[in-house]
């Protein structure tokens, strides 16, 4: 019988003093682990562990930060195939896309030890204004303070890091709240900040009731809350977050579009596994494709033909294997919906069955605009396709939904990509490829219902640090004794 799994206070690993539950696996359904959780005098202690380790943490040098950041990148590279089969067991993710997390998570690390010595300040010419001669002013860059790091199942190692790799780059204190599914990946992230020599107090990772979640999203003292995550749960949480700095990442109907005159092929071998890799348990995982109205019996034929050779079981092995959904319960409401879209006159092409918590790769056609797999994310194994005529058109029917975070745009006219960039409400649009691409080098975040602020290392340091100005008078008044001084030699 293994051992309980901790929490991390104050970079030390002991027994959570709140309720535990058992952690099952999603390909198999056995028991892996017992989860301990923080009480809330444990997250209290926290928090006062971060306010009190700031002063301290201010005065350290870029080179420890950079430090940090590497020994974590280095220790991960170590222990990668460790951390891809930690993933594949506790969220049912195939071993090939766990290790492709892996590799992701370490580019994120590589990017915080860079940026870590890229923090800088500027002199600024204030004296632009004559009143302001004689003056000399510094803006600089410090940390905000602590931060509240709460993060989702599907990416339980490398969306963890794009909060964890920049908040040691910049010197921001911070608790990790992991997904209650995945806990695992996160104490082993624990491990490798245990041994990179950061002060005490510095860092927490903190699995903790939802009922007690409030003690560190209320607190005050924490100046910034990061939550990737549903969008109802994104936007209760910064209704109750105060004052702090709140950034959200949250879900999408990513839309793709394909134009007659795009490589058909190319896009097809591109969408099925961008709609269907690790369930469609991704925010920006292909939920409708547009297909113009020249090219829709084909296209529709090759993407059913594709999604069909789609493997359901067996992740461990290195094939197109789309694997469970995390819980029976998810491909419930995955199932559910699909079954109303077909009452209501949709056409099934292929899917549309569930064992347990595996959902079979579903796409459909003809869904009605008022179901929830055209409005909501589905966030499952499920496409819809749709047909249209006129590429203004589809671009007006990506922007009505409420979310704005990715699409793509098959297209060999460069009139058309930059028409798609300007006309659509996205926080990206990727044209030749799937929304689900992402670059970690890159600003990520949405618009609408998809959240605030954005990720990526350099771009989320923005909202990691103030801006902190020194103002200086360099030329001191004669006092009027000063005046009248003679010099004696």
């Amino acid at each position: 019988m293994s051992a309980p799994v901790a929490i991390w206070l104050s970079g030390q690993p002991v027994e959570g003093q709140a309720n535990s539950y058992p952690l099952f696996s999603p390909e198999n359904g056995r028991k892996i682990a017992t989860v301990t959780q923080a009480s809330r005098k444990q997250l209290a202690d926290a928090i006062a562990a971060m306010v009190g380790v700031m002063p301290a943490v201010r005065q350290l040098g870029t080179h420890v930060r950079f430090e940090w950041c590497r020994s974590v990148y280095e220790q991960l590279g170590q222990r990668s195939g460790e951390f891809a089969r930690c993933i594949a067991r506790e969220s049912g993710k195939p071993l090939k896309l766990a290790e492709a997390e892996v590799a992701r998570a370490l580019t994120t690390f590589r990017l915080a030890m860079e940026e870590s010595t890229r923090i800088a300040g500027v002199q600024f010419p204030v004296d632009a204004e004559a009143k302001f001669t004689g003056y000399r002013a510094v803006v600089e860059k410090v940390p905000a303070g602590p931060c509240l790091f709460i993060t989702p199942f599907n990416f339980p190692l490398n969306l963890v890091a794009h909060k964890v790799a920049p908040a040691l780059a910049c010197g921001c204190p911070f608790i990790v709240k992991p997904s209650e599914r995945t806990v695992m990946t996160a104490h082993l992230l624990g491990e490798l900040l245990s041994r990179a020599k950061l002060p005490p107090g510095y860092w927490h990772i903190l699995p903790c009731r939802r009922e007690d979640l409030d003690v560190l999203v209320e607190d005050d003292r924490i100046a910034l809350l990061s939550f990737t995550g549903s969008v109802p749960v994104g936007w209760k949480l910064k209704a109750k977050a105060g004052k702090k700095r709140v950034l959200l990442e949250l879900g999408n109907n990513s839309a793709v579009v394909v134009e007659p005159e795009a490589n058909l092929p190319d896009a097809v071998e591109r969408i099925v596994p961008a709609a269907f890799g690790f369930a469609g348990q991704s925010c920006i995982s292909v939920q409708r494709i547009f297909l113009h109205e020249s090219i829709v019996v084909k296209a529709t034929r090759m993407l059913v033909a594709k999604t069909r050779r789609l493997k359901l079981r067996d992740t461990r092995v290195d094939t197109d294997v789309v694997g469970p959904m995390i819980d029976e319960a998810a491909a419930i409401r995955v199932e559910t919906w699909v079954n109303e879209a077909v009452r209501r006159g949709a056409k099934l092409l292929c899917g549309g069955r569930r064992e347990g918590n595996y959902y079979y790769p579903t796409l459909l056609a003809n869904v009605s605009p008022e179901s929830p797999l055209i409005n909501q994310e589905a966030f499952g194994p499920v496409a819809e396709i749709e047909t249209y005529r006129d590429f203004d058109d589809a671009l007006a029917r990506i922007n009505q939904t409420r979310f704005g975070l990715q699409a793509g745009v098959f297209t060999d006219s460069a009139v058309k990509a930059r028409q798609a960039f300007e006309v659509l409400d996205m926080g990206a649009v990727i044209i030749n490829d799937v929304p689900t691409t992402r670059i970690d080098a890159l600003p990520y975040g949405g618009v609408k219902d998809s959240g605030l602020g954005r990720e990526g290392v350099r771009f989320v340091i923005e909202h990691f640090t103030e801006h902190k100005v020194l103002l200086e008078r360099t030329i001191r008044d004669v006092h009027p004794d000063e005046k009248n001084r003679k010099i004696v030699k």
